[in-house]
């Protein structure tokens, strides 16, 4: 592993032992959560939504704010049903996640709390961080359809082998074939 890289989480029981840790300390935090592993967005584009941006839609629309690019996805079942109870009797210009000081909610702020999550679970990865949300959601993804090159699109990656290896499939299929190996 890189320094100051985070891992996926490939354990799912993890992942939802991490959205119920969240959801009984701040129910924000965990549709933050289950927001960052269905979509795969980075946490920049996530909490620079806003209420309007997701009520009553199937896609959402943004431009990311690290490439410039647009990009449309449609929201799933689970984020649809947490997004009409979160959103319910909000206006459509105020952030979709605000601190308690009613302001855009930071990402440091957040960081600190997926951190604490993943740690409190027994999440083992070495470094945990906002982007483990993103990896996670690539890694799954890549494991229940086998499409790289879907996937290579919905992250915009220049090539099949960055994205394999930024969700570390590479990675596990070296190890797995070590550990296979004898002479």
């Amino acid at each position: 592993m890189l320094k100051n890289t985070v891992e996926p989480i490939r354990n799912k029981n993890q992942i939802i032992a991490v959205e119920n840790y969240l959801k009984n300390k701040n129910y924000r935090n965990m549709v933050i959560w289950v927001f960052g592993i269905n979509t795969g967005l980075r946490i920049s584009d996530i909490l620079g939504l806003n209420v309007g941006d997701v009520r009553n839609k199937s896609f959402v629309k943004l431009k990311e704010k690290k490439t410039g690019k647009p990009k449309i996805f449609p929201l799933n079942k689970k984020l649809k049903n947490l997004l009409k109870d979160f959103i319910k009797g909000r206006t459509d210009d105020e952030p979709l996640f605000y601190s308690q000081k009613m302001h855009r909610l930071d990402r440091s702020q957040f960081y600190r709390k997926v951190n604490e999550a993943c740690r409190a679970v027994g999440v083992k990865e070495t470094s945990i961080g906002t982007h483990t949300m993103r990896k996670t959601f690539g890694y799954h993804h890549y494991r229940q359809f086998k499409d790289v090159a879907i996937l290579q699109e919905i992250f915009n990656h220049s090539s099949p082998q960055i994205t394999l290896r930024y969700i570390g499939i590479n990675q596990d299929e070296i190890n797995n074939s070590y550990n296979k190996f004898e002479l």
